[in-house]
This record gives structure tokens, sequence and C-alpha cells, in this order.
């Protein structure tokens, strides 16, 4: 799994084998549950227990805005964050040659069909800023252009309490070349 090395993984076994009644084969009654009840929603790709998802059936969301994320973890993350509240798209993952994910396999061409017929006044590229995330956001917003709708992109930059000493070079160049005014002396 990821985030789990294999140290971390042989413990967690040897626990759950060790209390297969009361650990083990609850959890594994539940996975079995979850994996039967969670499903892909067919609009923008989340998972839920209900298709169209709670997202994409809630009538007050702003039907003006479009997230693009490449994850259902990405999704989740902005939907922690309480402030955004239009729709979103799920890509699967992001384009990569190296990985055999092209436009097709993300399923970019209904992604474009989506934005061509619906009201979208904006188009936001949630991707991430690696390689794979800019050329998914160039690759995207190409194939945007004839469609009247804003393309934006998330802000890089500083995190909050983010100290530059340990930042990167490439995320403090990013913040340094995207600064804001804060005001103006008149």
């Amino acid at each position: 799994l990821p985030g789990l090395g294999p140290r971390s993984a042989r413990r967690l076994a040897i626990h759950l084998l060790t209390h297969r009644d009361n650990i083990m084969i609850p959890l594994a009654q539940s996975l079995t549950q979850t994996a039967n009840d969670i499903l892909p929603c067919r609009i923008c790709g989340n998972l839920d227990v209900s298709d169209p998802c709670h997202i994409c059936s809630d009538t007050m969301r702003d039907d003006n805005a479009l997230c693009i994320v490449a994850h259902v973890a990405d999704l989740w993350a902005i939907e922690r964050t309480k402030n955004y509240h239009g729709r979103y798209h799920v890509l699967g993952g992001l384009l990569s040659a190296l990985d055999g994910q092209g436009p097709e396999e993300l399923g970019i061409p209904g992604l474009i069909d989506r934005v061509g017929e619906s009201e979208f006044d904006e188009v936001i590229l949630a991707l991430n800023a690696t390689v794979d995330g800019q050329s998914t956001a160039h690759y995207i917003s190409d194939k945007l252009k004839p469609y009247d709708v804003k393309l934006s992109r998330l802000s890089h930059g500083l995190p909050m309490g983010g100290e530059l000493d340990y930042l990167d070079d490439g995320t403090i160049s990013l913040a340094l070349n995207a600064r804001s005014k804060l005001h103006s002396h008149e």
C-alpha cells in the first residue's frame, strides 16, 4: 500500500494474524462490504455510495465552475478546504507516455465533450506541479481553446507555515515570480 514500507507492512500483517478474530475478520468483512458499496460516479469519477455521487447530485453547487483533478484523493483534499463549491472531473491519472497513460485512457475526449455541452464559465486545472501534471494541463488547455471558457490553474508557491530555508529552489522561484501586491503607499 502507498506509504507503507516492508517493515511496517510486516508488523501490520503479524498484528492482524495474531488478532484474527477481533481485528482481521471484521476488517475483511468491512473491506468486502466497502468494495461492494462504493461506485465511481458516471459524471465526475468521484467514489461514493451513490451514482451520481453526492457532489454531482447537489443542486446547491455552482454549475459555472469545473475543477479538473488527477485523482479522487485530490478531489477530497479540495473538498476538505470547504472553499470550492463547483463541479469536478477526475481524470484518474496524468498523461504519461512511460506509464501508457494517454488522452484516451484518461477520458480526456469525454471531458472536452462535457465542457462543450455545459455552461461552465471557468475550468480550473488543479493538477500536480510535476512534469506529467504540467503536460496534462497544457494538453487539456490546448484542447479547450475552441470553447468560450476561462482557464485557470492553482497557484504555486510557498505553503502556509513554510520556511524559505526548507523549500526547494523551484518552489521559491515560482512564489517569487507569482508574488502579489499587498497594498500601495499613496
